[in-house]
């Protein structure tokens, strides 16, 4: 069979598939890019979605990853984790083009039908996960596992910073100067996502699989191995109480732009590509310090900031300037793609460290159904909480009267969607607590990475950066100041001893 697996793999069978994985990756980035993010809520908006339905947009991709119990049923069958990935990816792409063909060719599309065709979307994609997770994991030496993940991630964003500006270019000039044909360019948008979809499942499919055997057990009986695991089981506790919290807040992050503070899709990608952009430069650092240092202590490190910067969302708007709000907006960014990106990269390899190499696609399939679930929740409670605070107000400030000026000062104002970053700040704190509860091999405290990162990035900034060349010059300037007062020196001790 085309899709059989190999009983081992030789050196270079390991090189083509690592290499064949990242050109993979580049393909379903491209195909997100297309038909999800901040272009799937633009478009959603434009269909009169409301907040609940926007929540349940964000919530599909979450709650369909319980399917993924059907792919460690039909590893488990046919220990084949290749022809699962391969043709279920295949299968999730179909919904794209079908969605996009609807616009084509009957130019109307309702958001019930873009529902539906997403659910599909996501359905098989779920089911896909497991599979090629478990694969990639026994391809990837350990050894090499946040350097080369870390590289994938960083050609992945960087194919999503160029398509994301030249699609909201496009899209900001449609709207400008042909607003009518806004739909028809998002239903372009869904037929290239299916079709570059379709052309990474053939990429893909190149790629060789070692053989692997599951457990001679039931489905069910398998799902119940990782919850007897306690150190596990903490980090399930702590990874779905993370996503919960985050998944209040963050879907809506876009809607707020878009409709409250009534930015352009051109400055919230922009926005958006700064903080990919943050995170492209210092994922190389993150997959270093995840190698060298415990995935647990970067999480310890990245998470306190992120929560700093979702609380920072309830000041944006309070200014009566848009520059400020845009600065504010942009600080908010990248210090967010800084963290996010050391969050998700150890999260993901923390998952991997502590599965169990002979269960591993059971492990991490339960881990993304568990989380799944949590998830899904975050952003249908924000959505209800949305529609509840949208007519609630809170406003905190402080007046000056004095004879000749009457100035107050805003410090905080809460309506609508900045209710949910708060909530969602805070019970993200709470989650953070739970980390301390998970036991990871070769761990470091949190403060002594901190302490190391810090030295890291200065030498960095030294070496690479304008910052380094100006401390070059400015000791440059400070060695020769002191060579000339030595000079002077010798020469005016030289004067003195000549006879006059």
């Amino acid at each position: 069979m085309f899709l059989s697996p190999k009983e081992s793999l030789t050196e270079r069978d390991v090189q083509k598939g690592l290499k064949i994985v990242i050109w993979d990756g580049l393909a379903a980035e491209a195909m997100t890019v297309f038909s999800s993010g901040t272009f799937l809520v633009s478009m959603a908006l434009l269909l009169g979605a409301n907040s609940i339905q926007i929540g349940l947009l964000a919530a599909l991709p979450l709650a369909t990853n319980v399917f993924q119990l059907v792919s460690v049923w039909l590893v488990g069958r046919y220990h084949n984790r290749r022809a699962v990935a391969v043709l279920c990816a295949y299968l999730a792409r179909v919904p794209l083009l079908l969605v996009g063909f609807s616009v084509l060719l009957f130019s109307k599309l309702s958001l019930d039908l873009l529902i539906f065709m997403l659910f599909f979307h996501y359905l098989f994609g779920s089911i896909a996960g497991p599979s090629w997770n478990s694969w990639i994991k026994d391809m990837v030496p350990e050894s090499v596992l946040g350097e080369y993940f870390s590289r994938r991630n960083r050609y992945t964003q960087l194919l999503n910073v160029v398509l994301s500006i030249i699609l909201a270019l496009l899209l900001d000039y449609v709207k400008s100067r042909f607003p009518d044909f806004q739909l028809m360019v998002y239903a372009i948008f869904f037929s290239v996502a299916g079709g570059v979809g379709l052309i990474g499942g053939f990429i893909l499919s190149r790629a060789q699989e070692p053989q692997s055997y599951l457990s001679e057990r039931n489905v069910f009986g398998l799902f119940k191995t990782p919850f007897k695991n306690p150190n596990f089981r903490k980090l399930l506790v702590f990874n779905c109480s993370w996503a919960f919290a985050l998944n209040i807040a963050t879907p809506f992050f876009t809607v707020f732009m878009l409709t409250t503070l009534k930015l352009s899709l051109s400055y919230v990608i922009i926005l958006g590509v700064a903080g990919q952009m943050a995170g492209i430069l210092t994922l190389r650092l993150w997959g270093t310090f995840s190698d060298r240092y415990s995935n647990k202590s970067i999480i310890g490190v990245a998470a306190p900031l992120y929560i700093l910067c979702i609380l920072a969302w309830c000041f944006v708007g309070i200014y009566s300037r848009q520059y400020a709000n845009l600065l504010l907006l942009l600080g908010i960014h990248l210090a967010s793609g800084f963290a996010i990106a050391g969050i998700n990269l150890s999260l993901n390899n923390i998952g991997l460290k502590l599965a169990p190499k002979k269960d591993a696609i059971v492990y991490l399939s339960v881990k993304n159904i568990v989380v799944a679930i949590a998830s899904s929740l975050g952003p249908l409670i924000g959505g209800l909480l949305a529609g509840y605070f949208v007519k609630r107000k809170l406003l905190m400030t402080i007046d000056w009267s004095s004879p000749i000026l009457h100035k107050t000062f805003k410090l905080l104002e809460l309506h609508g969607w900045n209710f949910l970053f708060v909530i969602g700040a805070f019970f993200a704190l709470l989650a953070l607590n739970q980390l301390s509860y998970v036991k990871e091999l070769g761990e470091i405290h949190k403060n002594t990475v901190r302490r190391i990162m810090r030295t890291t990035i200065r030498n960095n900034l030294r070496d690479y950066f304008l910052i380094g060349d100006i401390i070059a010059i400015h000791e440059q300037l400070k060695a020769s100041v002191k060579a000339g007062r030595n000079r002077f020196k010798r020469s005016k001790d030289t004067n003195e001893q000549i006879p006059r």
